[in-house]
């Protein structure tokens, strides 16, 4: 297939991009390389990618409406994974704008150009950020998403929002992917796992929030792409079952959405106490309150992604943490 992945210089779009390739596919990637982190991880990244026979590469970001058009009227894609935006709970609460720019002027122009292409199916990135103040576990992708506590995780919500309202319009089949706290070799350098490794490498206190006692469902890079992947092969059909025709809040557009995680939370003191034991050093801990836009658990239901695709993450925090602290001892010579 042809298949168009936007923010292919990151973190799961180069990971997942490398996958298409050596299945066959052919793959545009599409990226504007910002510095929102060191724009050299991603340069290394693309250069993992870039030598492979079937993969094209244009640099433009997705709220440069003339770009994405000229991508998708060139390349055709049969199928589009968005995986570009801009990511971070935290950073919202600095630069609310870049969040409308990328993650809703940019995702319209993503949604405009599938539309009028004809893609089979568009499958984008949307976060476990969106449960905000739910305190209902484990996360269930029937549970309400009304309260949105973070810009980032607002902008999430109202990308569901759109991809439906282009399912139900135009009848095309989007589905909508719930990323819980994605880690592993080539991470993004604002994430927990690359800042403790950092800081507990140089000798650093590192910042422990909400004095450790949260939780998160970490999941491995390898079990993200795997679960893209598996959905991006299953398009979403139109529903003409009775019972939802006749329910006042069920959706029959071609649309679905659904959580990846590890289905296993992990408090953060385990998690560090993992990462000290891969990297042979105690941590000095500076224990904090939680920050503003944070929540204290991630515990995600994948009972949704099991039924219709077959699969579930599997990999255990100690195998995909000693994973990471192999690659970044290698990628930063330490």
């Amino acid at each position: 297939m042809r298949i168009l992945v936007t923010g292919a210089a990151g973190f799961i779009g180069s990971a997942l991009s490398r996958r298409l390739i050596e299945r066959g596919d052919e793959v545009l990637g599409y990226d504007d390389l910002n510095d929102y982190y060191d724009p050299r991880l991603k340069h290394d990244r693309l250069a993992h990618v870039i030598p492979a026979e079937g993969f094209r590469f244009v640099q433009a970001s997705l709220e440069d409406r003339a770009a994405m058009d000229a991508a998708f009227t060139d390349f055709r894609p049969q199928r589009v994974v968005n995986l570009a935006a801009q990511a971070g709970v935290r950073y919202s609460l600095e630069n609310p704008r870049a969040y409308v720019d990328s993650n809703l002027v940019g995702f319209i122009n993503v949604l405009e150009a599938c539309r009028h292409g004809g893609v089979e199916h568009l499958v984008y990135a949307s976060s476990s950020s969106v449960y905000g103040a739910n305190r209902e576990l484990p996360f269930a992708v029937e549970h309400s998403v009304d309260h949105p506590v973070s810009l980032y995780a607002a902008t999430k919500k109202a990308n569901e929002l759109m991809a439906h309202t282009y399912s139900h319009l135009y009848s095309l089949p989007t589905t909508g992917l719930r990323f819980f706290t994605v880690y592993g070799p080539w991470g993004r350098p604002d994430m927990a796992l690359f800042l403790f490794t950092r800081k507990i490498l140089a000798g650093e206190p590192i910042d422990v929030f909400n004095h450790g006692r949260h939780s998160r469902d970490f999941t491995y890079i390898d079990d993200i792409v795997e679960g893209v992947i598996r959905t991006l092969d299953r398009p979403p059909a139109a529903s003409d079952d009775a019972a939802l025709l006749r329910s006042p809040s069920t959706s029959t557009a071609p649309y679905r959405v659904y959580n990846i995680g590890s289905h296993r939370p992990v408090e953060l003191l385990r998690y560090i106490e993992v990462l000290e034991n891969c990297l042979g050093r105690r941590a000095e801990r500076r224990l904090v309150p939680m920050q503003a836009g944070d929540v204290p658990d991630t515990y995600a239901d994948v009972a949704a992604l099991q039924r219709d695709t077959g699969y579930a993450p599997s990999t255990p925090i100690e195998v995909g943490v000693a994973r990471f602290v192999e690659w970044y001892r290698d990628y930063y010579a330490v």
